[in-house]
């Protein structure tokens, strides 16, 4: 009974977030989707990486080994549903990038700092800036078929995940006062990031459903059992192994609907897919927190 309200008080307040949002959206309120993203990726959620990287506490051995646990996880996955697009005959310009990339940032990220605390932040935050990596880069080449490097420079959170390791390697610190106003900037993420999965979801609209249920339990199952393996194989500690398997088991983030809207990829099929995995992920996260706490 303990460890259920112990699941209860962590989801909680993430899925009552989202759903501020989403019934914002559906009560006729104005929400800026374009300014509260823009807002989030360039001030909110690089000051909190970066203070983070800063701040954590984490022993260089063990944040190596996760760093490298999560690259092997983006690896796996890629190379996994890649082979799985193949077979099947999908379109990979539509399906691999949402198979691979999951909302590490909206909904992991909150998730990981309610479940384990500042210990769980900097992992999610080590997860999360792998994640952008990945995503700014291979993520916008496999949808646009077309290099992306460049873009990858011009990301604030790159930069704060850069620095905020260089910080951390030098085991340097801001003024107090630049610390304090980073903080503040910081804190915004989380709710804002929150409430803007809950908007984006009430706006998205898709004709393919059916498709979109078994694919999204697809991933789920795969990224649980891939991101389990992972964990076990580096031998990651109990915080750092329910962080790497909740990040590889979140839902297909947002972002991958609006690169297949931008660059002319079948924008309705991955609307079902972030519509569909993010609704059974309200079931399937809370359970697999059980599991790993």
């Amino acid at each position: 009974m303990n460890i259920l309200l112990t699941v209860f008080e962590i989801v909680a307040p993430v899925f009552l977030l989202a759903g501020i949002g989403f019934t914002w959206v559906k009560l006729g309120f104005e929400y800026r989707l374009e300014f509260v993203t823009r807002l989030a990726v360039t001030l909110a959620v690089p000051s909190l990486i970066f203070v983070a990287l800063m701040q954590t506490e984490i022993p260089a051995g063990e944040l190596t080994r996760f760093t490298l646990a999560a690259v092997a996880g983006h690896v796996g996955l890629a190379l996994a549903f890649g082979v799985f697009v193949r077979l099947s005959g999908l379109d990979r310009r539509t399906y691999l990038s949402p198979l691979i990339f999951g909302n590490t940032g909206n909904l992991g990220l909150p998730l990981c700092i309610f479940a384990f605390g500042q210990a769980g932040l900097g992992f999610a935050v080590i997860f999360l800036a792998i994640t952008a990596l990945f995503s700014f880069t291979y993520g916008i080449y496999l949808v646009a078929g077309q290099g992306a490097f460049g873009k990858a420079a011009r990301e604030p959170m790159v930069w704060a995940t850069l620095l905020g390791a260089l910080f951390l390697w030098q085991d340097w610190e801001t003024p107090l006062f630049l610390t304090n106003t980073l903080e503040l900037l910081g804190q915004m993420a989380v709710p804002m990031m929150l409430i803007t999965v809950g908007v984006a979801i009430a706006r998205l609209t898709t004709r393919k459903l059916g498709q979109a249920i078994w694919l999204s339990g697809l991933k789920l199952l795969v990224c649980f059992g891939l991101g389990w393996a992972i964990a076990r194989v580096f031998d990651l500690d109990s915080i750092a192994f329910g962080v790497l398997v909740l990040q590889m088991c979140t839902p297909v983030a947002v972002t991958s609907y609006l690169l297949a809207e931008r660059f002319d990829a079948d924008s309705d099929a991955v609307a079902g897919m972030v519509m569909v995995s993010t609704v059974l992920s309200v079931g399937a996260l809370p359970l697999i927190l059980a599991i790993v706490l």
